[in-house]
């Protein structure tokens, strides 16, 4: 499965609308098996939601997100998780391990 984190300085951003990066990280069987970063689009938020359905996200990791944004993922079957800060290194653990 490919999950989205969308990141900003090395941290979880804190608003995912105005956030232009994410870190795709693919998972089979507990581990990282791919991981790529990718731009955002500035302006609609719809195309960002286009974009991780684009790319094959399944979840998105977020700071806080909109509730037409967040309406949009989902539209397009993109588990969200919102509200998560921190490092994305440890964030990415967290999601690996289980623990967030």
């Amino acid at each position: 499965m490919k999950t989205a984190f969308a990141f900003w300085d090395n941290r979880i951003a804190p608003v995912f609308d105005i956030a232009r990066r994410i870190c795709v990280v693919e998972i089979e069987s507990g581990k990282i098996i791919a991981e790529t970063e990718h731009a955002l689009a500035d302006g609609l938020p719809a195309l960002k939601a286009l974009r991780l359905a684009e790319l094959g996200v399944g979840a998105l990791v977020c700071g806080a997100i909109s509730k037409p944004l967040h309406a949009m993922a989902a539209a397009y079957g993109i588990e969200v998780i919102p509200f998560i800060a921190g490092d994305l290194r440890e964030v990415i653990q967290a999601w690996l391990s289980g623990t967030m």
